[in-house]
């Protein structure tokens, strides 16, 4: 186990909305969140006007904190800090209420940010799972809504707008009408904009996060996970559109409990979204769950060597590590498909590496259900490295791998994100996984002393002359499907390279 996997880390995020404590385990390159609770105190509710926290929620407070104190502290996170955001960075009796905090939570660091700094956390937040983001952040919370130019890993401009969902809705008077020429003007203000036109931008905030999960529930998406849910331009206005009408006449009571928490919250998220999208005309927007307490853990507890790894190869190394039985077995596999795909892109070569890392994930599930297990836990594993199509394809390929019909209902999800030919990709590499691991079991030296060769009629896998023992029925009638698939014939063949190739590495990939 790795010396640092029990090192726990706890922030607590104090927003003009909710307050929320965060446990992290570990001090890895993708967060390990193992603790999560969220109370709702609207702190910056009537902020505008009186210039005072929400004497409510100031009440409420003092059980929640010192609760969320007890938890930290018996689970042994350190560090353990608060972030406060724009009701108490503006309200003029802050400073009281920090006090309070400092009784309730003695030797906690308090940290006001400033919105710049939330705009620089915010921003590492989302470059902690999107480390190739190029466009606009847009961070909205209740009080404030904090925006910021992302390219090539750096943070170029930030600015503080009064647009969180409380603060705009206290502002218009719960006009929706207004909220829309107060966002109008405000945006004018943010000069920058101009220069960031058909840019991606990248949306967090819990309001935005609760616009998403209503939508994707309304378009029956396949995937209930928030983060990466990707919209182009033209579909992110009808969602924005759809998103007012619909709050108009409320919701059903189906509807899960936070979005009904949000509720009187998202006709405001919704014009903020709207009139960026006619600012910008962004190509797409990417909904991000990653924000502050992410870019804070990212910041102040994990080291400059692990930022600077891809994200997703180190989550699937440590699937590989967690779950896999033999560590050298992802090198060889590797090694071994490199003919599979004719001019492989540099894309493919990348998920063709993290799906050999993950592909003995599934070995300590019963066999019965082995094939969805994995599936599953690909597909909906925690964390935030993997973008909703390489979840599918890696899940795909790793149900493919314990023996799944392309039929089967429950790749259901897959056919529907992924493309065509990345639904035939990943069978493919799935079936080949299928032949390696019934050719080998599990041993690199094994595999490596055969070879997969692709060529333009026939699919061949040499072996060396010692090895005809391991070529079984099984063996040649799992080459037989993959060649099907692939549209070859299929040929076993002694080789005359009886020496096993050495394993080499792959280069390190870049940052996605």
């Amino acid at each position: 186990m790795n010396s640092h996997s029990l090192m726990r880390s706890a922030i607590v995020d104090l927003g003009s909305n909710s307050v929320r404590l965060v446990v992290f385990e570990g001090r890895e390159r993708n967060p390990v969140m193992i603790f999560n609770e969220k109370a709702t105190l609207r702190l910056g509710s009537g902020l505008d006007t009186s210039k005072r926290l929400n004497p409510k929620g100031v009440a409420l407070a003092e059980d929640v904190f010192k609760r969320f104190y007890a938890v930290a502290t018996t689970m042994g996170a350190d560090p353990f800090v608060v972030l406060a955001t724009a009701a108490v960075r503006d309200a003029t009796d802050g400073p009281e209420f920090i006090n309070k905090l400092n009784q309730w939570m003695p030797n906690v660091p308090i940290h006001i940010l400033t919105g710049e700094e939330e705009a620089d956390y915010a921003a590492a937040g989302v470059l902690c799972s999107i480390p190739n983001a190029d466009g606009v952040v847009a961070d909205i919370g209740g009080g404030s809504m904090e925006l910021v130019q992302l390219c090539g890993q750096q943070r170029f401009n930030a600015q503080t707008l009064p647009l969180g969902v409380i603060r705009l809705m206290d502002r218009s008077e719960r006009k929706v009408s207004k909220a829309k020429s107060i966002v109008t003007k405000d945006l004018k203000t943010v000069e920058w904009l101009d220069e960031v036109k058909k840019k991606n931008l990248y949306l967090v905030g819990g309001a935005f996060r609760a616009m998403a999960q209503l939508y994707m529930e309304y378009t029956s998406y396949p995937l209930s996970i928030v983060h990466y849910f990707t919209l182009p331009y033209d579909e992110a206005k009808r969602m924005v559109e759809w998103t007012i009408e619909k709050s108009k006449g409320g919701l059903n009571n189906n509807m899960p409990t936070f979005i009904h928490k949000r509720l009187n919250d998202l006709p405001y998220a919704a014009t903020v979204l709207g009139q960026l999208l006619a600012r910008m005309r962004p190509e797409k927007i990417i909904f991000c769950a990653e924000g502050v307490r992410e870019g804070w853990y990212m910041r102040n507890v994990v080291s400059q060597s692990a930022r600077s790894q891809d994200p997703q190869e180190s989550a699937a190394r440590d699937i590989s590590e967690r779950l896999g039985r033999v560590k050298e077995f992802p090198l060889a596999l590797m090694q071994w498909t490199s003919s599979l795909f004719k001019d492989e892109s540099v894309t493919m070569k990348r998920l063709r590496w993290n799906a050999c890392l993950i592909s003995d994930s599934g070995c300590h599930d019963h066999p019965a259900y082995r094939k969805e297990e994995s599936y599953r836990r690909i597909l909906c594993m925690a964390g935030m490295a993997f973008d909703h199509p390489t979840r599918a394809f890696l899940a795909l390929t790793t149900a493919m791998r314990y023996e799944a019909g392309v039929e089967e209902e429950f790749l259901s999800s897959a056919k529907k994100i992924l493309t065509h030919k990345q639904f035939e990709q990943a069978v493919i590499l799935g079936m080949a996984f299928r032949v390696a691991y019934t050719l080998s079991g599990n041993l690199p030296s094994l595999l490596l002393r055969t070879r997969l060769k692709v060529g333009k009629k026939k699919l061949t896998l040499y072996f060396s002359h010692h090895l005809d023992a391991v070529i079984s029925d099984a063996v040649t009638r799992r080459l037989s499907r993959l060649g099907q698939l692939m549209g070859l014939e299929t040929q076993l063949l002694p080789d005359h390279e009886d020496e096993p190739k050495a394993l080499k590495a792959p280069k390190a990939s870049k940052k996605q």
